[in-house]
């Protein structure tokens, strides 16, 4: 695997030889100061041009400058998934020896948002000095509404992966519980792991650093809010989550001094019981 002054080396190399690409800037995980370091990180780099119409959807161009990856996804292409439409491009790109590229072709002028970044050329001067925040990627205090809202589409939602299990519907029961169930769970565990760090920390995109913030207890726990297919495992894994959300939800409320609707609990609880049983 090329190191990491080797990639450097050759994507900055490839914006000094084209006169178009006036300046290179990295951002995501590389750039972040407390973010994890591995080598499994990608490079999320932008080249800003003054004109975009000879970058796009030009993959001749990319391959001849960084060679052919094992495979590569154009999300502006994709229909599938359709792009946000604000007229850069970008290419993902897996290579060989593991190493990642994500390269987006930029012709707006950058706008700093606090992001933690890092500029490798500027040909120009013109980017203005950087102001990193490192607060920007730290777990947010929810407010009384926020809280409320994660509580009650938590305990609701638990009603359709119930009638799910009993119709024997797993598409359904995984999906709902997996996506909708477990957003909202992630999200108070979030808010658990930023009361009890000051609010001072990153849980990751998508929980990956919980296992870091978590007990080794309070992570076996959510551990065990994952299910294989079958009922009874299912069964098992939705009442885990029902016993982490509660806990979790309660400790926030305590400390952030918003009430918890017990009420929403007793109710749902009831009813897994009760659909449990049949």
């Amino acid at each position: 695997m090329r190191t990491e002054k080797e990639m450097l080396d050759l994507i900055i190399k490839v914006a000094e030889n084209d006169d178009r690409i006036r300046a290179v800037l990295m951002d995501g995980s590389r750039a972040d100061p407390d973010a994890r370091k591995d080598k499994y990180q990608d490079y999320d780099i932008k080249y800003f041009v003054k004109d975009i119409k000879p970058f796009y959807d030009n993959n001749e161009w990319v391959i001849a400058q960084f060679g052919k990856p094992l495979i590569m996804q154009t999300p502006e292409t994709i229909e599938l998934i359709p792009p946000s439409g604000d007229g850069h491009f970008c290419w993902l790109m897996l290579f060989e020896d593991g190493n990642r590229i994500d390269l987006s072709i930029e012709f707006e002028q950058y706008i700093d948002d606090g992001e933690p970044v890092i500029i490798l050329l500027d040909k120009d001067d013109a980017f203005p000095k950087i102001n990193i925040n490192k607060k920007h990627w730290h777990i947010k205090a929810p407010n009384q509404k926020y809280f409320s809202d994660c509580c009650n589409e938590f305990w609701w939602c638990l009603n359709n992966v119930a009638k799910g299990i009993a119709r024997d519907e797993l598409p359904y029961v995984m999906n709902m519980f997996n996506t909708i169930v477990r957003n909202m769970l992630d999200k108070m565990i979030e808010w658990y792991i930023g009361v009890n760090y000051d609010f001072s920390v990153s849980s990751g995109k998508m929980g990956r650093y919980f296992r870091k913030y978590l007990s080794e207890a309070e992570y076996e726990k959510y551990s065990k809010t994952f299910s294989d297919s079958d009922n009874k495992n299912i069964w098992d894994s939705v009442f885990s989550a029902c016993d982490l959300f509660q806990f979790t939800a309660k400790f926030v409320a305590v400390k952030l001094g918003f009430s918890y609707n017990q009420d929403e609990e007793n109710g749902m609880m009831t009813y897994l019981n009760m659909m449990r049983k049949i």
